[in-house]
């Protein structure tokens, strides 16, 4: 089984993050959490609970598979 890769996830949210213009403090404010726990999140140092991987894939228009890196062929949906 492969291991799950918690820098993918970060790189991946970095991404989806960048590309919607937001910042760390306005998406920290989205999902009710610190600047610092986005950055935290984003250098796979921790990772989000099942209700904030919820919401940034709602946010994101993306599946959690395609959060987590386990599905990189979906297309983001805009």
């Amino acid at each position: 089984m492969k291991e799950f890769d918690a820098q993918l996830f970060g790189d991946i949210l970095r991404e989806l993050r960048k590309d919607k213009g937001y910042t760390q403090t306005v998406l920290g404010e989205y999902l009710h959490v610190q600047q610092h726990t986005i950055s935290y999140y984003e250098r796979g140092i921790c990772l989000p609970n099942a209700q904030v991987l919820y919401e940034l894939a709602n946010l994101f228009h993306v599946s959690v598979d395609y959060l987590l890196g386990l599905n990189r062929t979906e297309q983001k949906r805009l």
